[in-house]
């Protein structure tokens, strides 16, 4: 039984399992280690229903924004999902309804699933409220907590909510969720707080284990202006103008090339740390260059110090990447950089 990800790692070697075992757990006959193939580059997806022991309902399919690998709970999502294609949707959809009604639920239950080459893995379900449940209320306009607790006490949805079913069989529903009318344009993101300034040794990372301290959201037609507004409210103000700075693994580097290219017509400059300047530079971009910490002065946290950086992309891979890059992303949090 784990709660919020604890004592769990992604690791991507024998050395960095070797590591995991010496320090982080307690390993013994009592306490075993349990092993999981990681799907790497997935789409994680939250969903949140409800049923009756008859009927179920989808109160809102939620595509995770960072990939499978980052807990639930410190993942921002969006409804509809932005990436995923309708017919993956209804196959989630098809796959909740039905593992529900085998679970024979009454009430809320949370499912969630990863999306790797078009196809869908179930990777837990768990028969109670989630923590998604307030966000999907307000996006969708109905109250979930509410119809679950009359669902409690003897209630049945057709009753509670005849209009829902009326949509479902005119075909009028919204692809993301049963409570919607089809035509309905929104997208609604749900974005995660940190406390990372009232711990300053802890490295602003995210894994499987679970370090957010609360969420807020934004609604918008349109994704752009709804991920806008969450992290606005989320306290991140992304720049219009100035210096990105790039820092990315091996894993990573074909998938900046265009990001890069982006923020260079969009009038930024981009700097980067060697690895990544030098595959950036070999494709024909402008990038310019820093220095790591270890590499001398001045270097990339001297920036960001001086607020010469405005923002920063920065993904790390196993331990030994994070020395350098520890160092990158404490700077970011001290001195409010996105």
């Amino acid at each position: 039984y784990v709660l919020g990800g604890r004592a769990m790692r992604i690791v991507y070697d024998r050395d960095e399992l070797l590591q995991y075992l010496e320090e982080a757990v307690s390993v013994s006959f009592e306490r075993p280690i349990l092993i999981d193939k990681y799907l790497s580059d997935s789409v994680e997806v939250d969903v949140d229903a409800i049923g009756d022991g008859e009927d179920y309902l989808i109160g809102a399919v939620m595509e995770h924004i960072e990939e499978a690998g980052v807990h639930s709970g410190d993942s921002a999502a969006s409804i509809p999902p932005y990436t995923l294609s309708e017919e993956v949707v209804e196959e989630i959809k098809r796959q909740s309804k039905l593992i529900s009604r085998a679970l024979r639920v009454k009430g809320l239950v949370n499912l969630q699933f990863a999306v790797k080459e078009g196809e869908v893995y179930v990777l837990e379900v768990n028969p109670r409220a989630s923590r998604t449940v307030p966000f999907v209320s307000k996006t969708i306009g109905y109250p979930l907590a509410k119809l679950s607790a009359l669902v409690g006490v003897g209630k049945k949805l057709r009753e509670l909510v005849p209009e829902v079913f009326e949509r479902l069989q005119k075909g009028n529903a919204h692809f993301a969720s049963d409570f919607m009318p089809s035509g309905k344009r929104i997208h609604s993101i749900k974005e995660v707080v940190f406390p990372w300034n009232r711990f300053p040794e802890e490295d602003p990372v995210l894994g499987p284990e679970m370090k957010s301290t609360g969420e807020v959201m934004g609604i918008a037609e349109d994704f752009g202006l709804a991920y806008y507004k969450a992290q606005l409210s989320a306290g991140s103000r992304l720049p219009l103008e100035g210096r990105v700075f790039l820092s990315v693994a091996d894993r990573d580097k074909p998938k900046v090339v265009d990001l890069s290219r982006g923020f260079l017509e969009l009038g930024f400059e981009v700097y980067a740390t060697g690895g990544t300047y030098r595959f950036l530079r070999e494709r024909g971009l402008d990038v310019k260059h820093v220095l790591k910490v270890s590499e001398g002065r001045p270097n990339v946290v001297d920036m960001i110090k001086n607020q010469e950086i405005n923002l920063i992309i920065n993904t790390p891979t196993g331990r030994k990447e994070r020395s350098d890059a520890y160092h990158i992303r404490r700077s970011a949090v001290q001195y409010n950089i996105p």
